[in-house]
């Protein structure tokens, strides 16, 4: 029966190929042959290597390549020809523009012009003396071509040397052979000659010669010496090569413009400074400060990359807007045997004050909602040495809407925040500065506090510090350590609606217990996603938060719980790993399959019974599991919808999260593009409390071997406003799998109970 079935379903397609296939034809015209590719086949000498690889490249070098094929469909012919009709649609014409191809046919293949390119590609890779014919196979409406190419025994390198050069580059060149990729009794190659080349190249300009090209260099092969098909390769100048060309440059003076404005006359004040020069009438950077940025040095050799580095180092400081290197040849200075340079580093800096204002709509699962204002003022070197000054508020109101007994409960908050930020290590230890080549990393300190008051509940009262340090040990790699992290919370003016609720909910009150947090911080990120170039694109960030360990040694002990300083502080380790990859394709890398999975644990320990309700995870929310509302989702099985009111104040959290993301995004028209998506993910606590039992005393809410079916699953599809890298993202998703559902009833799509979300930033 099945095989029945699967030879009807076979036939259908087949028959649908084919119908398909002369729907194409019948478009092609009466006197033209559509193109159906190329057959190349080689005879070859027994010595040579790789024949299916250099089939395949000889391939790709052709002038025309054939119409491409999906499923064995050319659907980009297919929407051209439609497209050519006189009636036509929006759809067809939109599909032409973003996957339609015109129709490449017989007459538009040079066989001549196609041989010339064969026989040249073989001969760049020492494959002389090939021999190349070709003849068409025309069928109905359709033509292809094979091209028999007879080739020889390629010519090899039997000797490679340097040709006399005048000094000093000669002996520069004869020691940068040593390690040249052209080796002995290697097969000609012109591509690797090209890249033995370019590395001369640059290896000299790091040895100082600002003025060298890499056209200056000539190969020439000589075949008189050899009987067999073996030749001698010479690498030597072309003939008039510049003098200033053939010698190194030393940098004799550096000058720095700390505060350039290209309107200014750069005829101002200067001081010395550990053999630099720094040119300001008023000082508006401490050269003592940026002395570090600069890793050029009078006397040394011109190097790009050391260049580079300075660049680079000095645009990470925050201050400036443009840094501009120049160099200028000091002509006088020119002798035999070296030259010198002259270097001035201008630095524009971006404006000193700043202030920003955000107005924002919130909504959140516990059907609170509101307006926030947030104002940000910046003051950028505000010591002279490249600090940042950052002082934030925020207002935010919020009210309960839902129909329950609770609607009309309010939520104000007022929240102050001022950060610090030095581009230099502060530290009571000398470090060694040569250990960060990179970059040299930041000092950060912020303090905040925040009050919030909730309407008939409680008002909360937190403050947090934090000193520590961020540096980017590459491109791709950044650290993060922060040695003092405090965080302080005091819970006042309970009412006794909301005692009622901490003492039936043990879970929530040892959450809120917990008045006292001091811990470090580490974090290690790895990340490719700004170099949007790369097909394959990896980011990783590892975090580990520690608490309580240092500050146990000077605590007062006590019968209930340890304190410090009369607080009680929390005990616990959380860590946790953030894993991402893009695979980018199509026209430009238009194109991105975007997966993400997280896992992160947390274990209280010591004075705790249970992490601070603050560090807990949550699942759910624009930048998790779209599905559903910002933190909604679990812990585990539990159905906090079927319990009293109560728990709508509160959101569900626990200590261990697991979730996975898959996002296939792709242009539509201009800035705006689409996606659509897949999301899983929960939390789960992996010691159960008695407060998320279900009806029945079972426990919901604990880590288990079952946690795979245990997963919030959603699906939706997405808009985005994408403006030079600043994105607006709407995303529409509906939950197909919601653990807190009976077991049988939990695979349910639920299209007509979508959940919106709004979010700057792409989600992962």
């Amino acid at each position: 029966m099945l095989k029945k079935i699967y030879k009807k379903h076979l036939f259908l397609i087949v028959l649908f190929v084919f119908m398909y296939a002369c729907g194409i034809k019948k478009h092609i015209p009466e006197n033209k042959r559509l193109y159906t590719g190329a057959t190349i086949e080689i005879e070859a000498d027994s010595i040579v290597e790789k024949v299916t690889e250099l089939k395949t490249d000889l391939s790709s070098v052709l002038s025309k390549q054939p119409n491409t094929k999906f499923l064995a469909m050319h659907l980009g012919l297919y929407y051209y020809y439609k497209n050519q009709q006189e009636k036509t649609n929006f759809l067809n014409k939109w599909l032409y523009r973003k996957i339609g191809q015109k129709p490449v046919y017989q007459s538009d293949i040079n066989e001549l012009e196609n041989k010339k390119i064969l026989i040249n590609k073989l001969e760049n890779y020492g494959f002389f003396y090939s021999s190349v014919s070709s003849n068409f196979k025309e069928e109905d409406k359709e033509a292809s071509i094979t091209y028999n190419l007879k080739i020889p025994a390629p010519y090899k390198i039997a000797t490679y040397k340097i040709d006399s050069m005048v000094s000093p580059i000669y002996k520069d060149v004869k020691e940068l052979t040593k390690t040249s990729i052209i080796k002995e009794d290697t097969r000609f190659d012109l591509g690797i000659l090209k890249l033995e080349r370019a590395r001369l190249d640059t290896e000299l300009k790091q040895k100082g010669y600002y003025n060298f090209n890499s056209d200056f260099l000539l190969f020439e092969a000589d075949t008189n010496r050899r009987n067999t098909k073996k030749f001698d390769l010479f690498l030597k100048l072309k003939a008039k090569v510049p003098k200033k060309s053939t010698v190194p440059y030393k940098i004799n003076k550096i000058n720095i413009y700390p505060n350039y404005n290209l309107n200014d006359s750069t005829e101002v004040k200067n001081i010395r400074f550990k053999e630099k020069t720094y040119h300001q009438d008023t000082v508006f950077f401490e050269p003592k400060y940026l002395d570090d940025f600069i890793t050029l040095k009078e006397d040394d050799f011109y190097n790009p990359l050391t260049s580079k580095n300075t660049a680079r180092r000095l645009s990470s400081i925050g201050t400036y807007k443009f840094v501009n290197i120049q160099y200028k040849e000091i002509k006088d200075a020119l002798t035999d045997t070296i030259g010198s340079l002259e270097a001035n580093i201008f630095l524009s800096p971006l404006t000193k004050r700043a202030i920003r204002a955000e107005l924002q709509a919130v909504t959140k699962s516990n059907n609170f909602a509101g307006p926030e204002l947030a104002i940000t003022y910046s003051n950028r070197n505000l010591f002279k040495g490249g600090e940042t000054l950052s002082i934030s508020t925020n207002i935010g109101y919020e009210t309960q809407i839902s129909s329950s007994n609770n609607s009309g409960l309010t939520s104000l908050e007022l929240g102050l925040k001022g950060e610090l930020s030095f581009p230099r290590v502060i530290s009571p230890f000398a470090i060694n500065k040569d250990f960060f080549d990179y970059s040299i990393p930041k000092t950060k300190t912020s303090l905040s506090a925040t009050y919030l008051n909730r309407s008939q509940l409680y008002t909360l009262l937190s403050g947090t510090a934090l000193f520590g340090y961020t540096w980017n040990a590459n491109k791709y790699i950044t650290y993060e350590f922060n040695p003092i992290s405090v965080n302080y919370t005091r819970l006042s003016n309970t009412t006794d609606e909301f005692q009622e609720i901490l003492d039936n909910n043990s879970y929530l009150e040892s959450s809120f217990d917990q008045q006292f947090i001091s811990g470090l911080t580490f974090s290690f990120t790895y990340n490719e996603m700004l170099s949007s170039t790369k097909k394959h694109q990896l980011y990783l960030q590892s975090t580990l938060d520690v608490a309580g360990n240092s500050i146990s040694l000077f605590d007062k002990e006590t019968d209930e719980a340890n304190e410090f300083l009369g607080l009680e502080y929390a005990q616990y380790a959380k860590a946790d790993v953030d894993f991402r990859y893009h695979y980018n394709f199509g026209n430009k890398n238009e194109q991105t399959i975007a997966t993400r999975l997280f896992a992160g644990y947390g274990y209280a320990y010591g004075n705790s019974e249970v992490i601070p309700f603050v560090k807990q995870y949550y699942s759910g929310g624009p930048y998790s599991v779209r599905a559903f509302s910002i933190r909604s989702l679990g812990p585990g099985t539990y159905d906090g919808n079927n319990t009293d009111d109560d728990s709508s104040y509160f959101d569900k959290t626990g200590n261990v999260r697991l979730e996975a993301n898959l996002e296939y995004r792709f242009p539509i028209v201009s800035i705006l593009k689409g996606a659509v998506f897949v999301d899983a993910g929960n939390v789960w606590n992996t010691v159960s409390n008695s407060d998320f039992n279900d009806e029945d005393g079972n426990v919901t809410d604990k880590f288990t071997s079952n946690f795979i079916n245990e997963l919030g699953m959603g699906a939706g599809f997405g808009l985005r406003i994408d403006v030079q890298g600043f994105v607006i993202r709407f995303d529409l998703a509906a939950p197909f799998h919601d653990p807190s559902l009976e077991e049988d009833k939990r695979w349910d799509f639920r299209a007509d109970e979508p959940v919106f979300n709004f979010a700057i930033g792409y989600s992962f």
